[in-house]
């Protein structure tokens, strides 16, 4: 027997977190009841249906996205603005976003229909490297670096230490580039980082994911992960660094 929204993520539906979100608003049911109650185990030949549809098993696919500007990590948007979906129009299994980059963010992006897979990468366990390129208004100095890479304090809470490499300084326009690596991945991290030293960032761009990158991709292009890169990314995000 297993935990009714594992049991979900493990059908490719969506991801666990996600899948609790469904019992909670009542959309699940077990055997012709409705189950609201996280937790509720299910074992082998129970009939499991959410928003009245039986789950139906999928080939697990795993794909690296770059993601160009302008558009949302989401299935929908009410303003009609791009999706990343929109770009996968020749595969036929129901993929979702793993995590998530904003509106104007580029960068590596990791697809799939594997809750579980989803849940491991994202957990805030997970730890799992992830490095930028970053642009941001202002010059920035050693002892400002040195305060970031030890972590500074969103919301009440500490980030993680980081490493950050200053890779040019535009002088005339008042303007630091650099790549920072790290080893977690809260909402809007890089930016809130250094809003909070005073440099707003203006472009923001995601290199690599633990073992995968963007090399000979171009934007709105995609891969299918190779499974060795699928193996490697499970064994990362289930080390702790930390």
């Amino acid at each position: 027997m297993e935990r009714l929204q594992k049991y979900i993520a493990k059908s490719g539906y969506t991801s666990r977190r996600k899948a609790e979100d469904l019992i909670v608003e009542g959309r699940v049911s077990v055997n012709g009841e409705t189950v609201t109650t996280l937790g509720t185990k299910v074992k082998s030949g129970d009939i499991v249906l959410v928003d009245g549809k039986p789950l139906k098993g999928e080939n697990k696919v795993y794909y690296v996205f770059y993601k160009p500007k302008g558009t949302i990590c989401s299935l929908k948007d009410e303003h009609g603005r791009p999706l990343v979906t929109d770009y996968f129009t020749d595969v036929s299994e129901r993929i979702y976003p793993v995590g998530r980059l904003d509106f104007d963010t580029t960068g590596v992006l990791l697809m799939s229909n594997d809750g579980e897979f989803t849940n491991m990468i994202t957990h805030p366990r997970s730890h799992l490297e992830k490095i930028y390129e970053v642009s941001i208004k202002g010059l920035l100095k050693g002892e400002t670096i040195r305060k970031l890479e030890k972590g500074v304090y969103l919301e009440g809470v500490k980030t993680l230490p980081c490493k950050i490499k200053i890779i040019g300084k535009d002088i005339e326009h008042k303007t630091t580039m650099l790549q920072i690596k790290l080893y977690e991945g809260k909402n809007r991290q890089v930016k809130k980082m250094f809003e909070s030293v005073g440099h707003p960032v203006k472009r923001l761009h995601r290199l690599k994911v633990g073992c995968v990158d963007l090399k000979y991709m171009t934007p709105g292009t995609y891969r299918m992960l190779k499974p060795q890169e699928v193996k490697d990314l499970k064994k990362l995000a289930s080390g702790n660094k930390f």
